[in-house]
């Protein structure tokens, strides 16, 4: 199960102070709380990076944010019906994928690689929807295009995680406090000690096979995780939370909507397969396995990568646009690849773009790239790059190293 991060198990932060300004937390990636040179000024006399993996010079923050703010500027002036026509045809290339690989999991009865066939079509599909489609869409990429069913409020996606609950947990919590110890759920999902900010319990020494197991069960995971459901179904709470939703309320939408997916693939397609209940039960299963191995796999090579840093509460108070910014691309990671592989990857292969601009059609991220690394590079930041087996074998390096004391 997927637990919350237990403050009591976070060690005061005695690296990774990169941000010292007193204040306010900031809450988003488009207003400043403080933009003046003056921040700026005590970040540069105060501020230094210690972290195991990088020694990261500060930046001028205020140049950084009128650099990435220009960026953004200039492709969100760009965003239009190439934009409206891509994701019609993905939605249209995951539909033609789903009802492919439904049709030829029926078929396995003639000859088993049609059934695996189906098996790859369906789990590219599931995919699709999940990453390019459904993730893209929650966070309001494509609310412009003013169409009731591809917009954040109404999709709804082909997993166990409630849509709604995803994309209010997730869209401020993760995106808003990335990567602070503390704050961010999403920094090893309260299973995974991935720095040494958190004490070592023996529990951590099994923490691969827990990895394992939680990405094998990855749509769940994110499920329970999203409601916090350690707080609503056993009681732990945490001290100034204010609940949106009653614990009633989370319940039903966790039971109601897991129970649509499982009735869905595991009773109602099988059923209507008659005869061939058993290849479609299967097939479904086998699907949703790769689209869970799949999807776990890119999210943890775009966080957790050896050289992502983490930040204390502390280091983030008062924080201005420019450290936000700064924040967000210290604490992601890019996967390099084709087209194809940016496109079931949701794009996410440039975690670092997506962090700074979440909002942004995650299409546009791939021509964004070039002109953030340029400016990561001007301001000596690391800007986290490369192949997928180099940076999946940095995110296994990273669980085993924090398994152990």
């Amino acid at each position: 199960m997927i637990t919350t991060i237990n403050t009591d198990t976070v060690k005061p932060s005695t690296v990774n102070k990169s941000i010292v300004n007193k204040g306010q937390v900031f809450k988003g990636s488009n207003n400043h709380l403080n933009s003046g040179e003056n921040a700026n000024e005590q970040a540069s006399q105060r501020a230094s990076i210690s972290t195991e993996s990088s020694n990261t010079k500060v930046p001028n923050y205020s140049k950084l944010a009128t650099q990435l703010d220009a960026v953004k500027t200039d492709i969100k002036s760009k965003i239009g019906s190439e934009d409206a026509a891509y994701i019609r045809r993905v939605i249209l290339a995951q539909r033609a994928c789903e009802w492919t690989g439904r049709i030829l999991l029926m078929l396995g009865f003639i000859q088993p690689l049609l059934w695996v066939v189906g098996v790859l079509s369906l789990a590219t599909a599931k995919i699709l929807d999940n990453m390019e489609i459904g993730h893209n869409v929650m966070h309001g990429q494509y609310d412009w295009m003013n169409d009731k069913h591809i917009n954040s409020k109404a999709y709804e996606w082909d997993i166990a995680c409630d849509g709604s609950s995803w994309n209010r947990v997730h869209n401020y919590e993760h995106h808003t406090y990335t990567n602070i110890i503390g704050k961010d759920r999403d920094f090893g999902y309260g299973l995974l000690r991935l720095s040494n900010d958190f004490r070592w319990r023996v529990k951590n020494l099994w923490q691969f096979i827990t990895y394992v197991m939680l990405s094998v069960m990855f749509q769940w995971g994110v499920s329970y995780h999203e409601m916090a459901a350690e707080r609503v179904f056993f009681g732990k709470k945490k001290d100034n939370r204010k609940n949106q939703l009653s614990h009633a309320e989370l319940k039903r939408r966790f039971f109601s909507k897991g129970a649509r997916q499982l009735v869905k693939d595991y009773v109602l397609f099988p059923l209507l397969a008659g005869p061939f209940f058993l290849y479609v039960f299967t097939g479904n299963l086998v699907a949703n396995l790769l689209r869970n191995l799949w999807t776990s796999t890119i999210i943890f090579c775009g966080h957790f990568t050896g050289d992502v840093q983490t930040f204390s509460a502390e280091d983030c108070i008062d924080e201005t646009q420019g450290q936000w910014y700064y924040r967000q691309g210290l604490g992601s990671s890019n996967i390099k690849g084709g087209k194809l592989f940016h496109v079931l990857t949701g794009h996410l292969s440039f975690q670092i773009e997506h962090h700074l601009f979440p909002d942004i059609p995650a299409r546009r991220y791939k021509e964004m790239a070039p002109r953030v690394q340029a400016i990561f590079k001007e301001h000596g930041m690391h800007y986290n790059t490369g192949g997928f087996f180099k940076q999946y074998a940095s995110v296994l390096k990273r669980i085993v190293r924090y398994s152990f004391p």
